[in-house]
């Protein structure tokens, strides 16, 4: 189509061009003629540069040039012989003839072997920019794949340790209570697509699961605490985003101090801000012992990764420590109810 509408409009130009000087129904024959030959020639010139795109750089563009130069002299050569041919009594060639068409037709194929290597240079940057999106895409998912599936060994290895100690304390109902609720928060860990938001209620019915296992090993010494506006309840986010920030409390918090602590999960609507807290009671930043990492070993960055791949800047993310007064995680994300990328399962 390129090919046809770049010579139908030489065709035009070399028309005009001939009626502005002097009209004759020769001269429209032979333009006529020049630009069939030239459409011919540069559909051979496009399959032969397909070619040669294939070679080594140095040689591809050494030979582009002598078949730029050979096809300017075909060209010469065909159009001297049809001007002398209408216009002459004796058909002939002539050197001067020649020369005369070698300069209009190299600047003509020079030109469009141009616009050729321009076009398929932008259509290759454009297959390359394409290709990058994708690749990009494609680890952006494979990365946040990783990032929600880094839940940590320790917790499965505690409540696999709980359930076989209760097994052998003959505590059956505990055990399969234990194992259930266990097998539920995997369930709902390993079906739900990684990249899925999931609504805050969901996310919020799954740290309860979590809690109540944990709850089993720590008894009176875990008491959690939810404070969720029931305006936020559908509001979206990455699924098991929380957790981490529920495992880390347990760990710093609960374990080291004997009376346990309160861990609590409140959730605030702002304008069309959600505000997300989760605090302990815990011993909080001490210069002694630091919370450097969470307890899944990847540390804050985690999370931060998670929001801004959900998010991008749209976000915050902050940590606040009261000596001897705990430890809190506060995130604020745009409060959105439709899915951004897949339901959960």
């Amino acid at each position: 189509m390129l090919q046809a509408a770049g010579w139908s409009g030489y065709l035009v130009l070399r028309s005009v061009s001939s009626v502005s000087n002097s009209f004759s129904f020769q001269s429209v024959i032979a333009n006529i003629i020049e630009a069939i030959l030239g459409y011919c020639l540069t559909l051979l010139l496009s399959a032969l540069y397909g070619y040669y795109r294939k070679l080594p750089r140095l040689s591809g563009i050494a030979i582009t040039l002598a078949t730029l130069v050979a096809a300017t002299a075909v060209y010469a050569v065909i159009d001297a012989f049809t001007f002398s041919f209408i216009r002459n009594a004796t058909p002939g060639l002539t050197v001067s003839l020649v020369l005369g068409y070698v300069f209009l037709n190299f600047v003509v194929l020079a030109g469009w072997s141009a616009l050729y290597f321009g076009i398929n240079f932008y259509l290759i940057v454009e297959e390359q920019t394409s290709q990058l999106r994708l690749l990009e895409t494609q680890a952006s998912t494979a990365q946040l794949t990783m990032l929600r599936y880094q839940l940590n060994p320790h917790f499965l290895f505690n409540t696999l340790n709980s359930i076989s100690t209760l097994v052998l304390l003959k505590q059956t109902e505990r055990a399969n209570a234990m194992l259930a609720r266990l097998s539920n928060f995997l369930r709902y860990t390993l079906a739900n697509e990684p990249t899925a938001h999931v609504t805050l209620a969901q996310e919020v019915d799954m740290l309860k699961l979590y809690l109540e296992i944990e709850k089993m090993r720590f008894d009176e010494r875990l008491r959690p605490r939810f404070d969720i506006d029931p305006r936020v309840e559908k509001a979206r986010l990455p699924s098991l985003l929380l957790q981490p920030l529920v495992e880390n409390a347990i760990k710093y918090a609960v374990t080291p101090q004997e009376e346990g602590a309160e861990i609590a999960v409140t959730a605030r609507l702002t304008g069309d801000r959600v505000h997300i807290t989760v605090s302990d009671t815990g011993p909080g930043l001490t210069a002694a012992k630091r919370r450097p990492n969470l307890s899944t070993g990847v540390g804050l960055a985690n999370i931060r990764e998670r929001l801004a791949q959900a998010f991008g800047p749209d976000h915050r993310f902050a940590t606040r420590s009261n000596p001897g007064g705990g430890f809190s995680v506060e995130i604020e994300i745009p409060f959105q109810l439709q899915e951004q990328t897949r339901e959960a399962a």
